[in-house]
């Protein structure tokens, strides 16, 4: 009998493609562990007329861009923007419509959601010892033991004349572990909330990110948060 030898290079494609996953459907991604989610992560830009090609224009569409891990070092998501190709004159920046919560007992998890008009801003979401205002650098005032930051830049959450474009008043949600939220800072094109939460054990619990696209073409940036 002739033993036949593999080439070494072949192998390593071998194991390297038993090795990837495939993100599922929101709530079905496998989850990695919180020491191998990579600190940042760029998401090429789509073109001007068309969302992402793995984002479907279809409501409840998703897909991770980071986690679940816990964020020590703040997680990263890179978006290079582009100008949408409608948009209202003087907004020249990704601007916030709505920011919701949610809880999903069954999957273990709760969420908050910032959608926007224009396309997905870079973002980083991560723990900090207290969350402050941006330019200011004032406290905010947050229910719970820990806190996470949420920033996203380039952002905006007011019109050309400085009025509001998003509900955003401090808001106590009440959720095992999602307990409240507030905004941070709406500063030269930064925009930041703070979300306070209560981890059963009194650490740190993992959290998710993702994004989806809607319908009417609104950007939505997700932060799930562990129940427990």
């Amino acid at each position: 009998m002739t033993l036949r030898r593999v080439p070494l290079l072949a192998s390593l494609v071998v194991l390297l493609a038993a090795a990837c996953t495939t993100t599922g459907p929101d709530g079905a991604d496998p989850a990695p562990s919180p020491t191998t989610a990579p600190a940042t992560t760029t998401v090429p830009p789509a073109p001007d007329a068309t969302p992402p090609s793995d984002v479907a224009v279809t409501a409840g569409s998703w897909r991770r861009t980071w986690g679940w891990a816990v964020p020590g070092t703040p997680a990263t998501i890179i978006h290079p923007v582009r100008a949408p190709v409608t948009r209202a004159p003087g907004e020249p920046l990704p601007v916030l419509v709505a920011v919701q919560v949610g809880d999903h007992p069954a999957e273990g998890f709760s969420r908050i959601t910032f959608a926007f008009r224009g396309p997905t801003p870079s973002y980083q979401v991560g723990y900090v010892p207290q969350v402050v205002t941006e330019g200011r650098g004032a406290p905010v005032e947050l229910p719970g033991t820990a806190y996470l930051s949420v920033r996203f830049d380039p952002a905006q959450a007011h019109d050309a004349r400085g009025g509001g474009t998003a509900d955003v008043p401090p808001a106590a949600i009440g959720y095992p572990t999602l307990l409240g939220w507030a905004a941070a800072g709406d500063f030269e094109g930064h925009l930041s909330f703070g979300l306070g939460l209560q981890p059963p054990d009194g650490g740190q619990v993992p959290v998710r990110l993702g994004e989806s696209i809607r319908p009417d073409g609104t950007h939505v940036v997700t932060v799930d948060v562990r129940r427990g």
